[in-house]
């Protein structure tokens, strides 16, 4: 199973979202600091769930940073988060 795929199952158990997406942004990074060769390292996430309402910005941003840490601890470099309620 590759990175993007634990991401999905991980932010779909987490919150159950009505819409997900997750762009693996590696190839641009390459080079920078944080980038391994194999890539899976910088991704985006778009996600819309219920779970987010009455969220702030950043406690939507926690919320799905906890969520990953083992995908951090395992590697993961970089995520940009798109969410909303």
């Amino acid at each position: 199973m590759n990175r993007s795929d634990r991401i999905r199952d991980i932010l779909t158990e987490t919150f159950a979202p009505s819409a997900l997406e997750i762009i693996d942004d590696s190839h641009k990074h390459a080079g920078h600091a944080g980038a391994r060769p194999e890539g899976e390292t910088h991704y985006t996430v778009r996600m819309v769930a219920s779970a987010f309402e009455g969220m702030n910005r950043v406690a939507v941003q926690r919320a799905v940073m906890s969520a990953l840490q083992s995908e951090f601890d395992l590697g993961l470099h970089a995520l940009s988060i798109k969410a909303s309620s």
